[in-house]
């Protein structure tokens, strides 16, 4: 049967889908505008499965949060290639995403937690199915993480564009330590502390480490009398490098996080505590794919052969 293009045209503008596909896809059902939809929507579906099985180790790791600063979340969004940041509709997936999480009373999960959330009366798994076919990409939503203080401030930093994203629960701190908070965040997207204190690390790490010290100082020849002495130097400084509050401050070595809280707290009469923070790294944990030029090469004379 012959289709009109008005109504090719009314459908590729409710769905979103290419001229030729909305001209096939009503074809195919004698002009049923709802069954064509249906067929399309089937079809995008496929189409976003077949993508959702590629590697997605790029994306974008990104904070949203409450006026209040006492609530805020952290948001890993993956998708395949650089080209998808330049999409502006992927910054509204993202926002529509952050959104949607940020008024959700979870605490922490990944895309299947988040996938029956809603927005608008959709499904935020919908929503990002939706956004795999009309980018062409595979997009997913990676891990989220919630972080709330009551009596405190939660302070945020975000580098690189959405590389490394940070929040740190501060407690005793207001308003007037939001320069702190940020350069907190900074500290931990920097120096990659992995606790708080030393009271947080488990006494396994601690004793697996002075092993290895410790066989080390023997292994150099050092006398069995001062292995101790040197293995409790090393231990020293394995806690400095893993405790955010004894290492020393990204921007002032003098400094360590510690002696930092202490002087802002007593310049302005605030008790301020490190409770907990939260570093996401974008794509850490995900293999990417490595390109084998010599399989590539293979396979394409096998096909020409």
């Amino acid at each position: 049967m012959s289709v009109d293009a008005r109504t090719v045209k009314e459908l590729r503008d409710s769905t979103g889908a290419g001229m030729m596909d909305c001209k096939r896809a009503l074809t195919e059902t004698d002009g049923d505008v709802d069954a064509a939809i249906a067929m399309l929507r089937e079809k995008g579906l496929a189409s976003a499965a077949k993508k959702a099985g590629r590697v997605a180790a790029e994306g974008m790791v990104e904070v949203f949060s409450h006026d209040s600063a006492t609530e805020a979340i952290l948001v890993e969004l993956n998708y395949e290639t650089d080209f998808v940041a330049k999409n502006e509709a992927f910054g509204e997936l993202l926002s529509t995403v952050g959104r949607a999480i940020l008024d959700a009373d979870v605490e922490t999960g990944t895309g299947e937690t988040a996938a029956g959330f809603e927005v608008g009366g959709k499904k935020l798994s919908e929503i990002l199915t939706g956004a795999i076919v009309s980018i062409g990409e595979n997009i997913g939503l990676r891990r989220f993480v919630r972080v709330r203080t009551d009596g405190g401030r939660v302070g945020s930093y975000v580098h690189a564009g959405g590389k490394i994203g940070v929040l740190v629960e501060i407690s005793g701190a207001t308003d007037e330590h939001a320069d702190l908070a940020r350069s907190l965040g900074m500290q931990v997207a920097a120096a990659m502390p992995r606790y708080v204190r030393r009271d947080e690390v488990p006494e396994s790490e601690i004793a697996s480490e002075r092993e290895i010290f410790r066989n080390q100082a023997l292994a150099s020849g050092k006398p069995e009398k001062v292995v101790d002495k040197i293995v409790d130097g090393k231990i020293d400084k394995f806690y400095r490098d893993i405790c955010l509050t004894e290492q020393e401050y990204v921007r002032d070595s003098q400094l360590t996080i510690d002696t930092l809280l202490e002087q802002v707290g007593a310049e302005t009469g605030a008790d301020l505590r490190v409770e907990r923070f939260v570093r996401y790294q974008l794509g850490e944990g995900i293999a990417k794919k490595e390109a084998n030029l010599a399989a590539e090469v293979a396979e394409t004379i096998g096909k020409s052969s």
